[in-house]
């Protein structure tokens, strides 16, 4: 049945699970190359796990992302203005969000997220360190469009995607997010969006397998999610995290690897692993200057100003939803 959240409409089931989330898993484990959509690892054990990757020593972007912003401020106020509707893909992180809030003197601010309770968290304590702003939570999957609230709909609308996020994604469904974000958005709105740069192996492999193990609890939740929502039987503790870095793609990817042969059922349907067979679970591209402007234009956004932090490691971009062009 459908469940209303915010402004969309998630279908559930009578059981209340998500049925996009059932099939996603079902059919992502009958590929040969066993894979889950990297945006159910954020449920909200997920969502607070990855708060705590973001304060590990070798997850650097999230350091080089805040250095920017606390930076580049009066150059973000230049270029994008004050009184817009800030639209933040994800609910917004307790240290980066503010930041740009104070640099730009936005009129409202609207977080939409998939994972509710973790959303509105987020919205409750933005909205006590900015009293006098308009926030309107949206509980929503923003890999569609998403109706904005009334309350925003007159204004002029910034879209702020931090974290790389968009890395996630591989290169079809990286444009088809981006061509979404300007629906939901429309032309004329701008995008501020954090792209992680290619850089020294070892330092990317650190940053997704940790020494702390959190990253791995992290990806490892996501089994817990299958197995307590799908009725999953999947034996966890037969599977290691790994981090790995496919050169050819341009990123790491994340697997969740079998240390022994096994076999499982998850809502009602029968599987089975070899030893050594993998879910992947999640891919975090790294772009350099070109690939990232080409994601842009190729998702309907004219890149503006770009800006990196001290160390060169990670990027934001300023782009616009320009009215299309069909020849130079």
């Amino acid at each position: 049945m459908p469940q209303e959240r915010g402004l969309a409409l998630v279908e559930r089931d009578a059981d209340g699970i998500d049925t996009a989330f059932r099939a996603d898993v079902l059919d992502g484990l009958s590929q040969p190359q066993k894979a889950i959509p990297a945006r159910w690892l954020y449920d909200d054990a997920g969502s607070q796990l990855f708060e705590e990757i973001t304060k590990l020593p070798e997850y650097y972007p999230t350091r080089a992302e805040t250095e920017i912003l606390k930076a580049r401020g009066r150059e973000f106020a230049k270029r994008i203005g004050t009184g817009r509707a800030v639209i933040e893909f994800g609910s917004g992180s307790s240290v980066k969000t503010p930041l740009l809030l104070e640099a730009i003197d936005p009129a409202a601010y609207v977080p939409l997220d998939i994972s509710g309770d973790f959303l509105r968290a987020s919205a409750r304590e933005l909205g006590a360190k900015f009293p006098g702003l308009p926030v309107h939570p949206v509980e929503a999957d923003f890999m569609r469009r998403v109706e904005l609230p009334k309350a925003v709909e007159d204004l002029p609308k910034l879209g702020f995607f931090p974290g790389s996020t968009i890395g996630n994604m591989v290169a079809p469904s990286a444009v088809d997010l981006l061509r979404t974000m300007r629906a939901t958005l429309g032309e004329g709105a701008k995008l501020l969006i954090g792209m992680d740069l290619i850089k020294n192996k070892d330092t990317l492999i650190a940053a997704y397998d940790d020494e702390a193990g959190v990253t791995a609890r992290f990806n490892l939740n996501l089994v817990h999610r299958i197995n307590r929502q799908l009725k999953g039987d999947i034996p966890v503790d037969a599977l290691k995290h790994e981090a790995r870095w496919n050169d050819e793609h341009a990123r790491i990817e994340m697997h969740l690897v079998a240390t022994r042969a096994m076999v499982f059922t998850v809502a009602g349907k029968g599987f089975a692993m070899a030893k050594g067979e993998s879910f992947h679970t999640e891919n975090s591209h790294k772009f350099s200057r070109r690939t990232s402007y080409m994601a842009l234009l190729a998702g309907g956004w004219e890149p503006e100003a770009r800006w990196l932090d001290s160390e060169e490691r990670f990027s934001l971009l300023l782009a616009e939803a320009r009215p299309p062009r069909m020849a130079p």
